[in-house]
């Protein structure tokens, strides 16, 4: 059995949440996922900053400026 992509995981998964049939039950999950999620992009970019990576090639990820990524990410690293 093939490994499935982390990507397609990640869309099964919100799947499920979107799945949930109780309102305050499914916001309660997609906000804990949102958290979640927050979390390891925060750990991401401290390990890219680490690993050398500029604000700029930060920033040109999420398509935004080096001072924008600096800003929005700063209080990660």
């Amino acid at each position: 059995m093939p490994k499935a992509v982390p990507g397609r995981r990640v869309a099964r998964a919100l799947d499920e949440l979107a799945s949930i049939t109780d309102p305050l039950k499914r916001l309660e999950a997609v906000r804990g996922a949102r958290e979640a999620a927050e979390a390891l992009e925060a750990r991401a970019v401290r390990e890219a900053r680490a690993a050398g990576a500029t604000w700029g090639q930060i920033g040109s990820l999420y398509g935004v400026s080096k001072q924008a990524a600096q800003q929005r990410f700063r209080k990660s690293v």
